[in-house]
C-alpha cells in the first residue's frame, strides 16, 4: 500500500467510509457534489467533482473542505471569516453563490458557482451537501451554441426542481396545483404552457393552455375544453405521453401529416394557434396511472428543445404528477366526507313564526369527517329544542359518535317532557356504557311559545362555548348561566337551567369553537370579535347575517365549525304593520 493510500485509509476510518447507496447518490447529481460532517470534513464525493477538481476521492476524503478547496481569486488562502460557503455551512441554513474559488490538485484556481443544503440522508448525524458548477466548463462552442444559449445551469437545474417539489407539495387544491406548475416553468423554460389532464371514463380535457407576454402569464380559455380520446396504437408525442410511454419533441411539422387521430388534430390546431416552434411533451404520472400530459413550447423564446432538455422536463412532470395524484385524491377524500358529514345532519324543522339558519364549515387541513354537529327539532309537547355540541376527535369514529350522541340526546329528549339540564344528566349516564364517545361538549335549549305570545329560552350548557344573544337594536351579550361540565367526564352532579325571554327581532347565535378559534389568539379574543361583529350584522336578514358573520369572522381553520342560528319574528303595531324597527 503506498503512503498516499494509507493516508486515505486512515483519514476513511476517522469519517467512515460512504455506502455505495449515498456514492450512487451523488453521481446521480449530475454536478459537482461533496458531503461534509459537522466539523467539515469531506464524507464522500461524486465523479464529477472529482473530475472538475482533478482530485481523485481518496485524496478528498477525510480533509477538511474550507482548507482544502476555498480559495481567493488568485488561488490565495481564504480566511474562516471571509468564506461565505464556510457562514452558510455554519449557519445550517439552504444558500448559495454565483462566484467563487476552489483549489484543484495542480494549484490551479477553478471558479465555481455554488448550493449548499442540510443533508440528513445516507449517513448518521448532521452533514451537508455542497454542489457546485464550473461555467467555464458548461460553455458550449461551434453549431450548437445557439440552441443551447437557453439551457440552465446545473444549479439552476436543481434549484428549479427544489422549488418544483416545495411549491406543489404545498397544496393540495389541483387547481392551485396547476396554477403554480405554470408559473414555474413559463418563462423560465418556455414561453407556453400546456396541461392535459385525463378525468374519469379515460376522458382528456386540455386544461391549461398558457402564455407568457412579457411578466405576464395569460390564460387562453378558447382553446382549453374537452379532447378527443386517447388513441391506442398512435406514434404520435402527446398521444404517446397520456399513455405514458414517453416523453417526446415536436415541432409543427410534426402534426403536418394526414391524422391519425381526434388529438392530432387538436394538436395541428395548438401548434398552428400558438406560434409553437418547438415543444418538449412529458407524460404526467401518478402512483397507480397516468394523469395527463404537460407540454412546453417555444414559439418566441431563443433555442429550440433538444433531446438533452427532457429529463429536466420530465424530472418537472414527475413532480408534478405526484403533487396532483395526492391533490386528487384528498379532494375525493373530502368529497366524501362532506358528503357524509351532510347526510350525518339534520334538516331543520319549520317552526310557525321563527327563523333558523344553518351553517357548517369542514376544516380546511382535515381529510375527514369531525365531530361538530347542530340539531333542531320539534318535541312531543309542541316545543322547539336546539342543540349543538362538538364530540371530541377529529376522524370517523368521532363522526360515529356524533351520530350516536346526536340520536340518543333526540330519543331523550322526545319521550321526557323535562327541562334541558334533566336530559342531559340523563344522557350523561348513559353516554360511556352506551356509545364510542368519550367526551363531548353540549348546549341543550327548548324553545316556548308563552301564552303572551313571546318567546322563551331555557337552556343547560354542557362544557360548551356560550350561545350569543343579539337584540334587535345591535346589543349582544353571551349567555353564560346554565354552565355545567362537559360530558364524559365519569363525574355526576346535578345540571343548572337558565331562561330567559327573547325579545321580537332577536337572533340567537348557537356555534362550535372552530369560530372563536384564531392561531395565535386567546379564545377570549376571538368571543370579543365574535359579538363585535354579530352586533354590526343585527339588522341583515338571517341567511346574510351567518355568511356575512362566517366572512367576517374568518375561522382560522384548525377546526370545524358548525352554526345554528335562530330568528324571532319582528313586533306587530296595533295597526298590524311589522315594526321595522324590529
Amino acid at each position: 500500500m503506498t503512503d498516499a493510500e494509507t493516508a486515505a485509509a486512515g483519514r476513511s476510518q476517522l469519517v467512515g467510509v460512504p455506502d455505495a447507496r449515498l456514492t450512487d447518490a451523488l453521481n446521480a447529481i449530475g454536478a459537482g457534489a461533496y458531503l461534509v460532517d459537522e466539523q467539515g470534513r469531506i464524507v464522500a464525493a461524486n465523479v464529477h467533482a472529482e473530475h472538475l477538481l482533478d482530485r481523485p476521492a481518496a485524496d478528498l476524503i477525510g480533509q477538511d473542505a474550507h482548507e482544502l478547496l476555498h480559495r481567493g481569486p488568485q488561488g490565495q488562502p481564504l480566511p474562516a471569516s471571509r468564506c461565505s460557503m464556510r457562514q452558510a455551512f455554519h449557519a445550517g441554513h439552504p444558500a448559495q453563490a454565483g462566484e467563487d474559488h476552489f483549489a484543484r490538485r495542480d494549484g490551479s484556481v477553478l471558479r465555481v458557482s455554488w448550493l449548499v443544503a442540510p443533508y440528513t440522508g445516507g449517513c448518521p448525524g448532521p452533514h451537508t451537501l455542497v454542489i457546485f458548477h464550473a461555467p467555464e466548463q458548461a460553455r458550449s462552442t461551434g453549431p450548437d451554441r445557439e440552441q443551447s444559449a437557453e439551457r440552465l445551469s446545473e444549479l439552476e437545474r436543481l434549484a428549479l426542481l427544489a422549488e418544483t417539489t416545495t411549491q406543489l407539495t404545498s397544496t393540495f387544491d389541483v387547481d392551485e396545483a396547476l396554477r403554480r406548475l405554470v408559473a414555474l416553468v413559463v418563462p423560465r423554460l418556455a414561453d407556453w404552457a400546456v396541461i392535459d389532464l385525463i378525468a374519469e371514463r379515460d376522458e382528456v380535457w386540455r386544461t391549461a393552455v398558457v402564455q407568457a407576454d412579457g411578466h405576464t402569464l395569460v390564460w387562453h380559455d378558447d382553446l382549453q375544453g374537452p379532447m378527443p380520446p386517447i388513441p391506442e396504437e398512435s406514434p404520435m408525442p402527446l398521444s404517446r405521453a397520456l399513455r405514458g410511454v414517453a416523453s417526446t419533441l415536436a415541432g409543427p411539422e410534426t402534426y403536418q401529416g394526414p391524422p391519425d387521430s381526434g388529438i392530432a388534430v387538436e394538436q395541428r390546431r395548438l401548434f398552428e394557434a400558438t406560434g409553437i416552434r418547438s415543444a418538449a411533451i412529458a407524460p404526467l404520472r401518478g402512483t397507480r396511472e397516468v394523469l395527463g400530459a404537460l407540454t412546453l413550447g417555444r414559439a418566441r423564446k431563443a433555442g429550440a428543445f433538444t433531446v438533452a432538455d427532457l429529463p429536466l422536463v420530465e424530472d418537472i412532470a414527475r413532480r408534478a404528477g405526484v403533487a396532483l395524484d395526492n391533490a386528487r385524491l384528498y379532494q375525493r377524500q373530502r368529497k366524501v366526507a362532506e358528503t357524509m358529514q351532510n347526510h350525518l345532519l339534520p334538516q331543520m324543522p319549520q317552526v310557525p313564526g321563527l327563523q333558523m339558519t344553518v351553517r357548517y364549515l369542514p376544516a380546511p387541513d382535515a381529510s375527514q369527517v369531525g365531530g361538530d354537529w347542530y340539531d333542531a327539532f320539534t318535541l312531543s309537547d309542541g316545543d322547539t329544542a336546539l342543540a349543538i355540541g362538538d364530540v371530541l376527535g377529529h376522524d370517523l369514529e368521532a363522526a360515529a359518535g356524533m351520530a350516536q350522541l346526536r340520536n340518543m340526546l333526540r330519543a331523550l329528549a322526545w319521550s321526557q317532557q323535562q327541562p334541558p339540564s334533566r336530559i342531559v344528566e340523563r344522557l350523561d349516564e348513559v353516554i360511556m356504557p352506551i356509545t364510542d364517545v368519550a367526551m363531548a361538549t353540549l348546549v341543550l335549549a327548548r324553545i316556548t311559545r308563552t301564552d303572551d305570545g313571546q318567546w322563551q329560552l331555557t337552556w343547560t350548557n354542557a362544557g360548551h362555548p356560550p350561545p350569543l344573544f343579539i337584540s334587535r337594536d345591535g346589543l349582544a351579550d353571551y349567555l353564560t348561566d346554565g354552565h355545567g361540565l362537559l360530558l364524559g367526564t365519569g363525574v355526576h352532579r346535578p345540571r343548572p337551567d337558565a331562561t330567559v325571554l327573547l325579545p321580537p327581532g332577536s337572533t340567537l347565535l348557537l356555534y362550535t369553537d372552530g369560530l372563536i378559534e384564531t392561531r395565535g389568539r386567546t379564545l377570549d379574543d376571538g368571543l370579543n370579535r365574535l359579538r363585535q361583529h354579530a352586533a354590526a350584522l343585527a339588522h341583515r336578514p338571517l341567511p346574510s347575517f351567518t355568511d356575512q358573520l362566517l366572512r367576517r369572522v374568518q375561522p382560522s381553520g384548525i377546526d370545524d365549525v358548525a352554526l345554528l342560528a335562530v330568528r324571532t319574528p319582528p313586533q306587530v303595531t296595533d295597526s298590524g304593520a311589522v315594526d321595522q324597527g324590529a
